[in-house]
């Protein structure tokens, strides 16, 4: 009786612990460094990029010194953008690559190229700019209004929308990029099989992403940059530490590069490649949809 007691009390304590333990590992994830489950994943990353949405840009051209223009005006060349084309930029929010995609249109078109049912293509050209959070979309709206592409422009269209379940049609697209957003979803598997969805035939995926670093020196001198430097600079100039705190950790949860690219070939995507840029620090990974 004496053992059973004991046996009885000793799990009245442990069930808590175990149920907790056994809830969070059944649906685990990781939220930067830390272990949580997913519902509370995409309610952490919602209020990280809530807090930051206002000073994004600026962050992203003081963390990076201004390279984040260029690495974006490389993936948008890879893209190969053309008069016509329907294109979906994920996790977009502030418009700066869909921005770059539709200026290239734009300058294809003053050079007199693909002058053929010119103005059909021009009302058929489609960027579609989802986002998960609102807040993000808000930001990227009225910068379009700085730039003149609000009113009857409908060139560009922002969908508050997630990556995981898009609600576009199979097959309706003819590229698809995302930019720094793919490391903050719950499940990437699932991003990449939507992205091969609703790609035509041909179709190109993009994904611009900070990456891994393997150079030894660099690599430590990128490593004290990025937890000492850029949280501090979030707390200075956004006031929120936190939240920088968190972006850096998920960039070393992130798949490394030969990773990523198997998991791109396991959605379906053939010709997978990715070119490291800055010795790693940024990563641009590719795929066709044949």
């Amino acid at each position: 009786m004496a053992l059973r007691l004991v046996t009885r009390r000793l799990g009245n304590k442990l069930s808590p612990i175990l149920a907790s333990t056994s809830k969070l590992h059944s649906h685990a994830t990781s939220f930067g460094f830390k272990e949580v489950n997913e519902e509370e994943k995409s309610r952490l990353v919602g209020d990280v990029f809530t807090s930051v949405a206002v000073n994004y840009d600026t962050m992203n051209d003081l963390m990076s010194a201004g390279l984040h223009r260029l690495w974006k005006d490389r993936l948008v060349s890879k893209l190969n953008p053309f008069p016509g084309m329907k294109h979906l930029d994920v996790a977009g929010g502030t418009g700066d690559v869909a921005f770059r995609i539709l200026e290239t249109i734009n300058r294809l078109r003053q050079r007199g190229l693909r002058q053929v049912l010119e103005d059909t293509l021009e009302e058929e050209t489609r960027i579609y700019v989802c986002d998960i959070n609102p807040n993000m979309l808000n930001v990227g709206k009225q910068r379009a209004l700085e730039r003149g592409l609000g009113g009857e422009d409908r060139s560009l269209i922002w969908i508050e929308g997630d990556a995981e379940n898009l609600s576009f049609e199979n097959n309706s697209m003819d590229g698809y990029t995302i930019a720094f957003g793919i490391r903050n979803v719950t499940h990437i598997e699932k991003v990449l099989t939507e992205a091969h969805r609703v790609l035509k035939r041909g179709g190109r995926f993009l994904c611009l992403e900070l990456s891994h670093v393997d150079i030894p020196i660099f690599k430590e001198l990128y490593d004290l940059y990025s937890f000492s430097v850029i949280p501090a600079i979030g707390e200075l100039v956004a006031g929120d530490r936190h939240s920088y705190q968190y972006l850096v950790e998920s960039i070393r949860r992130f798949p490394p590069q030969e990773k990523f690219a198997s998991m791109i070939v396991d959605a379906g995507f053939q010709n997978v490649e990715y070119e490291n840029l800055v010795g790693g620090v940024v990563s641009i990974h590719s795929g066709l949809k044949i």
